[in-house]
């Protein structure tokens, strides 16, 4: 079978489904989450920033796991398809009860919110690796591989779209004032949105690429993966960059509600991030196709940088201008994740061409697991820096407090961002190692 083939547009829409239907959950995780466990739930932020910290050492059994899985899985409709529809209807359900606040004491809350925060993640692993590993299998041309991952990430933002229109409105709508029930049923309909988008994908993608697993243990797997120096740097960037989407994406719902004072414009800032998210996405999927997306990479990490730093001394009363950078910031962000994502199967080739084998789901789950880290790790700074700078739920905060949401907003992203345009200097899968690689096939 021919693998490198131009897609469709077609089948970039159908793979883009696959993370629409992530978002759907993953981005109310990421906007609400901590929000809700501090003020509708009723856990303190620190436990909460705790939480989401200690989930994560799961996380480094559970990826490795998956992937090993993922890669040995052999079907009549391929290798990473199946898991579209075997694990969609349990992310959806888990996705609900992680949402749904018992009526139990303090300490049972929190065993419960440790328990199904854990098996949600879970699940979103078991979904979302093999279908990040898809992505590399759809063709192996590395332009078209980096415009797929591009259509990906605006239907991803398409989805976090409706997460930022319609959380708080079908929250207000079903709970009639009950938060806690309304954050239930409206997960509980996000989800079965979120099914139907992984049907799609399922339907509407055809893997063409072979990639071997030579019969290798899952210990060997792990050590090929560890042993590419170029797999290390991209897994370094993404870990420093989502603790800084963990960090700005936990405190937005404070900086609006408690800096701006604006809570009722909590969705209006979201839905905006995800606009310029989207608009971002749709550029670099242009801007490959005439640039090397290593240094679109490097110009979005200076953009990032940029735009938070300005964000940083825009005053509370100035609401406009602090939407507007707030878009900004997306754009620029979302310029680099399609392209970050688009260098994992490089380094499976880059692998390949070293030492004949690499395994593409095993690492996709290490770059998984440096994204879920990368998560943990800025959630548990949002929670714990909130609580050290005095935040207090459902009261008018201190100044310091105030100082704080608005650090930990604008100022951890623009960090973030340069040390990732650091990494970057190290990594060398260009185009011109593109065509290198391609002239050795030839001949």
């Amino acid at each position: 079978m021919e693998s490198n083939v131009k897609l469709t547009t077609k089948e970039k829409l159908g793979y883009g489904l696959g993370d629409t239907g992530s978002n759907i959950v993953f981005q109310v995780v990421i906007n609400f989450m901590m929000f809700f466990y501090t003020d509708v739930f009723g856990i303190t932020a620190a436990a909460a920033g705790t939480l989401m910290l200690v989930v994560r050492i799961f996380d480094a059994v559970t990826d490795p796991l998956m992937g090993a899985l993922a890669d040995r899985t052999q079907t009549r409709w391929g290798r990473y398809r199946p898991f579209l529809i075997w694990v969609a209807i349990p992310y959806g359900l888990l996705a609900v009860l992680a949402f749904t606040t018992p009526d139990a004491s303090d300490g049972n809350k929190l065993v419960y919110a440790y328990v199904t925060y854990t098996l949600m993640m879970t699940a979103y692993t078991a979904i979302n690796i093999p279908y990040s590993a898809l992505g590399g299998v759809l063709t192996s041309d590395v332009r078209e591989r980096a415009s797929i991952q591009s259509w990906r990430f605006a239907m991803a933002k398409a989805g976090g779209l409706i997460i930022a229109a319609a959380t708080l409105p079908l929250v207000a709508y079903f709970g009639e004032g009950d938060e806690q029930l309304g954050f239930s049923l409206a997960m509980a309909v996000m989800a079965i949105f979120a099914v139907l988008c992984f049907v799609g994908c399922f339907a509407f993608t055809k893997e063409r690429v072979n990639v071997a697993t030579n019969n290798v243990s899952i210990k060997e797997d792990i050590g090929i993966v560890l042993s590419n120096n170029q797999w290390w740097i991209i897994a370094g960037v993404t870990f420093f960059l989502l603790i800084t989407v963990a960090m700005r994406g936990g405190v937005m719902p404070y900086y609006v509600s408690y800096y701006l004072g604006l809570e009722n414009l909590i969705g209006t800032f979201v839905t905006v991030s995800m606009i310029g998210g989207i608009i971002g996405a749709l550029v670099s999927n242009w801007a490959s196709k005439v640039m090397c997306k290593v240094k679109l990479m490097k110009l979005a990490c200076i953009g990032i940088a940029i735009s938070n730093c300005i964000l940083f001394f825009v005053p509370a009363d100035l609401m406009y201008i602090a939407l507007f950078i707030t878009l900004l910031t997306q754009f620029f962000h979302m310029m680099l994740i399609p392209m970050l994502f688009s260098t994992i199967p490089d380094t499976v080739d880059h692998s390949i061409s070293q030492n004949g084998r690499g395994p593409m789901a095993m690492s996709f789950s290490g770059h998984l697991l440096s994204l879920k880290f990368g998560i943990a790790i800025g959630g548990a700074l949002t929670g714990w820096l909130l609580a050290a700078y005095g935040y207090q739920a459902n009261v008018e905060q201190t100044e310091t407090s105030l100082n704080g949401i608005v650090t930990i907003f604008s100022a951890s992203p623009a960090i973030g961002a340069l040390i990732c345009l650091a990494l970057l200097q190290l990594y060398k899968l260009d185009d011109a190692w593109s065509k290198r690689l391609v002239a050795t096939k030839g001949q």
